[in-house]
C-alpha cells in the first residue's frame, strides 16, 4: 500500500474547502432563476446542489490522486451528498438536502456517543498522532465536541425548519465551520496542559 504523501496545506485547504464556496457562489447566481430540465421545472437552489457535486467528486479526486489517501470522514461526507442530492434531484425537494446537514452532525455526535459509553475516545484514534494528548485531555475533548455535533444538528434543523433558503445557505457555507473551527480551536488552547510535549514522549 502506497505511503500518504503530504501536500502544501493551502492547495489542501483549497480543495477541502473550494467545493462549498463554490456551491455558494454557484446559488448565488442562480437563486432567482427556474430552470425547465425534462418537462420539469427545477430551482436555482437545486440546481446548484447538483452541481456541487460533480465539484466536489473532482476536488476529491485531485486530493486522493496527490495524497494517496482519503479519510473515512471525507468518504462518509461525500457519500452523503451524493445520496441526498440524488433525492432532492429525484423528488425535486430542497428539504433533502437541507436535512442531509443535520445527519452528518447527528451521526458524528453518535459515533463520539458510542465511544464515550464505551468509555473511550475514538478522536483519539484518528487524532493521536496529529496531536499527542493523555487520554484524560481526548475524553473530555470527546465529550464536548459530542454536545457541539449534537447543538448543531439541533441548530440545521432550526434553521432550515424556520429560516428562508438564502439564510440557510449562509449559515450552512459559513456559520457552522466558523462555529466548530472556533469552538475547536478554543478547546485545543484550553487543554493545552493534557497535550504530551516532544520531551515527554521521549521519557516513557
Amino acid at each position: 500500500m502506497a505511503e500518504p504523501r503530504e501536500i502544501n496545506p493551502l492547495l489542501r485547504q483549497a480543495l477541502e474547502l473550494g467545493p462549498p464556496i463554490a456551491f455558494f457562489v454557484i446559488y448565488l447566481r442562480l437563486k432567482e432563476d427556474t430552470f425547465t430540465i425534462a418537462g420539469a421545472d427545477y430551482s436555482g437552489f437545486i440546481v446548484a446542489t447538483l452541481a456541487f457535486v460533480p465539484i466536489m467528486l473532482v476536488a476529491m479526486g485531485i486530493l486522493w490522486m496527490l495524497t494517496g489517501k482519503l479519510s473515512r470522514l471525507q468518504i462518509f461526507t461525500a457519500f452523503m451528498v451524493i445520496f441526498f442530492g440524488g433525492l432532492t434531484a429525484y423528488f425535486n425537494d430542497e428539504r433533502f438536502f437541507k436535512m442531509k446537514t443535520t445527519i452528518v452532525y447527528a451521526f458524528f455526535s453518535l459515533l463520539l456517543g458510542i465511544g464515550l459509553l464505551r468509555g473511550q475516545s475514538w478522536l483519539a484514534l484518528v487524532l493521536n498522532e496529529m496531536m499527542p494528548m493523555r487520554q484524560e485531555g481526548w475524553m473530555i475533548l470527546t465529550r464536548r465536541l459530542f454536545w457541539t455535533f449534537l447543538g448543531l444538528a439541533a441548530a440545521n434543523e432550526i434553521v432550515w425548519r424556520t429560516m428562508s433558503t438564502d439564510a440557510w445557505v449562509k449559515i450552512e457555507t459559513f456559520g457552522f465551520p466558523v462555529v466548530l473551527m472556533a469552538i475547536l480551536f478554543w478547546q485545543i488552547t484550553a487543554l493545552q496542559a493534557y497535550l504530551i510535549e516532544p520531551d515527554d514522549k521521549a521519557k516513557e
